[in-house]
């Protein structure tokens, strides 16, 4: 009886010394991903449009562009074609040559405002120089609610923290691994649900709760419906392939990598290399891209941000799936939830 009782202490030891040391990994990660990321954001071949045969424009950007890389030139055959790029949020802003004379910067800091601050900043300097007018418009301002462009991304935190909680809760009550095929498909009609209640939620707390965005709450619900659905999704397939340990990766992919790549805090061209172009295809970004689309855009560029949320939730609920396939159907027997041991990762 001691012999099995010294045994447990030990198992009950190892475990906790285990969960602790994948603590200190994540938060040592989720320190070195934050600093490193967002500490000395420097901008860095920020796309500024013009059109191809405006000699003024293109002399000037060839003239930044030599002295530093800040800005990266991007040729349209014409002005119709600029201003498409500017609302489809390819370019920052656009360079042109002034009809009232100097030169004309239109941007649309609703893309990032500040990498507009900076190309602002850049052009003011060159224009300077050369001793030539130089006017500045926003063609897609921020909101006045919004005057650092950081809701958006505040708002998709809460979304996908409400996500993965949401199916890391439903792990530690009944296992993060159904048993069978019909379970399964009740645990993703649930979090279904549960995604749509609170995309709604959201709206409601940033429309008429806060006043940020009072006038686009349906394109936020769902929006944020996507949203947690996509990261609930992802967080019961990789739980459910490896228990609620699983949770850690869960947190590591969305939150301790995934919010300082969204480009929401700071554009992606002010970020390190390695995550400049993250936001393209981790959950927070293509969230954040796509509530600044209907927000800001009247849905111009949402087609891929929503089509990658989609997809994300898709391949999610099939992982979920065949983990019940592969690990639900060999448990002949539930596990076991040993008192004190935590052990809550067992079939449901």
């Amino acid at each position: 009886m001691e012999q099995v009782s010294e045994g447990r202490a030990r198992e009950w030891l190892l475990r906790t010394a285990g969960l602790l040391i994948g603590t200190l990994a994540l938060a040592v990660a989720f320190i070195a991903a934050y600093v490193g990321a967002l500490h000395d954001p420097t901008p860095r071949d920020l796309p500024v449009g013009f059109v191809l045969g405006d000699q003024r424009a293109e002399a000037v950007l060839a003239a930044v562009r030599g002295q530093s890389h800040v800005v990266e030139p991007i040729e349209y055959d014409d002005a119709a074609a600029a201003d498409d790029g500017l609302h489809d949020r390819e370019v920052y802003g656009v360079l042109a040559s002034d009809p009232q004379g100097g030169l004309l910067l239109t941007v649309a800091s609703a893309s990032g405002p500040s990498a507009t601050t900076a190309i602002a900043q850049v052009f003011t300097t060159a224009a300077q120089r050369a001793n030539t007018p130089l006017r500045v418009t926003d063609r897609v301002p921020v909101a006045s609610t919004d005057p650092r462009g950081v809701v958006p991304f505040y708002l998709n935190v809460g979304y996908v923290l409400g996500g993965y909680l949401a199916s890391t809760v439903l792990g530690i009550a009944v296992g993060t691994t159904p048993r069978t095929l019909r379970r399964s498909a009740l645990r993703i009609a649930a979090l279904t649900v549960y995604s749509v209640v609170l995309g709604v939620a959201g709206a409601l707390v940033v429309g008429p709760g806060l006043g940020a965005f009072a006038h686009h709450l349906v394109a936020i619900a769902a929006t944020g419906a996507l949203t947690v659905l996509a990261a609930a999704m992802i967080a019961s397939a990789i739980q459910g392939w490896l228990g609620i340990l699983g949770t850690g990766l869960v947190i590591l992919l969305l939150v301790v990598v995934g919010n300082p790549g969204s480009g929401g805090i700071y554009a992606p061209e002010f970020l390190p290399d390695g995550l400049r172009g993250m936001h393209r295809w981790n959950v927070p970004g293509l969230a954040n891209d796509l509530t600044k689309s209907a927000v800001y855009f009247h849905g111009r560029a949402a087609l891929w941000p929503a089509v990658g949320l989609a997809v994300w939730a898709v391949v999610g609920a099939a992982g979920l799936l065949t983990a019940t396939l592969v690990r639900g159907r060999r448990a002949a027997v539930p596990t076991r939830v040993r008192s004190g041991s935590g052990e809550a990762s067992g079939t449901g």
